[in-house]
């Protein structure tokens, strides 16, 4: 009876343990790999488009795939900091200022015909407006996305910046939260001008969400690098890599309609760098800038 009463003893101590490794295994090698993205507009937008791509992953890995829609940018990428997510796919300014607090990981990008992996951001005006250059918007209203979006708000910020005009001293800066919200809003004459991703709002014309005769382009970004798909911290290797195989190897064309892409390439921490240095020039004259995207 000692000896049963001293196994008992030790088995309910060890408990804890074998608990806790159960959670690391499942948290290295989860049973569901669950996706992050951007509410770049309408989060039933977001999951349609990305549909063809969860299917590809799920069939690819063997594994169910969850696709999960951020309340915001920084939701989104909280969320992988903190390993609610496996993977997300995170713009340049976001993937940057989460990397700052935790040990993620970018491992693909899209590539495109003719311009590679890079995308550009645009400002968009009503058609009949007046304005012939960015610096004819000083004193206007200027519709941005959600604070952390890249082509959204941080690169249209830049080249406004780099014309002279610098955000509540030049013009009024609104936030919208999405790339839609600011093309409707530029194209019912409530904003003087509004800062937008190029692809998007091409895809916004094609689709004739807006109408083409209602807005025009005023200025276009220089070259963005693309947005990265990142891992999380504590992914298993093995796992990491079957994920990364299973973007850099697809050539689905449904996978990759969505992005516009011809292939997933892999990418590194440094891809970004020219981003950091639009962050930079943005801070210099708006310290707290980066403090509302956290």
């Amino acid at each position: 009876m000692s000896r049963l009463l001293k196994c008992l003893c030790l088995l309910l101590a060890l408990l804890p343990f074998a608990s806790v490794h159960a959670d690391d295994d499942d948290t290295a090698w989860p049973k569901r790999l669950k996706v992050g993205l951007l509410p770049g507009e309408s989060a039933p937008t977001v999951m349609r488009l990305n549909e063809p791509l969860r299917e590809h992953l799920e069939k690819t890995l063997g594994m169910p795939v969850e696709l999960v829609v951020g309340a915001s940018y920084a939701a989104t990428s909280e969320a992988l900091r903190f390993g609610r997510l496996d993977i997300a796919y995170l713009g340049p300014v976001t993937y940057i200022l989460q990397s700052r607090k935790a040990a993620l990981e970018p491992f693909a990008r899209p590539t495109h015909a003719q311009v590679g992996p890079t995308f550009q951001a645009v400002i968009i005006v009503p058609a009949d407006s007046p304005a012939h250059s960015l610096s004819d918007l000083r004193g206007s209203e200027i519709a941005f996305g959600d604070p952390a979006s890249t082509s959204g708000t941080w690169v249209p910020r830049y080249m406004l910046a780099d014309a002279g005009l610098v955000s509540e001293r030049d013009y009024t800066l609104r936030v919208l939260g999405a790339h839609d919200a600011v093309a409707f809003a530029v194209a019912s004459h409530r904003v003087t001008a509004g800062g937008l991703s190029k692809p998007i709002y091409e895809r916004l014309l094609r689709e004739g969400k807006i109408a083409a005769d209602s807005v025009r382009v005023l200025a276009d970004s220089p070259a963005i690098p693309e947005y990265m798909w990142t891992f999380r911290a504590g992914l298993a290797p093995e796992l990491r890599e079957k994920i990364r195989q299973a973007f850099v190897s697809t050539s689905d064309p449904a996978a990759l309609g969505v992005f516009r892409a011809e292939a997933f390439i892999p990418c590194v921490d440094a891809d970004v760098d020219r981003v950091r240095n639009w962050i930079a020039t943005i801070t210099r004259d708006h310290p707290d800038a980066v403090a509302v995207v956290k």
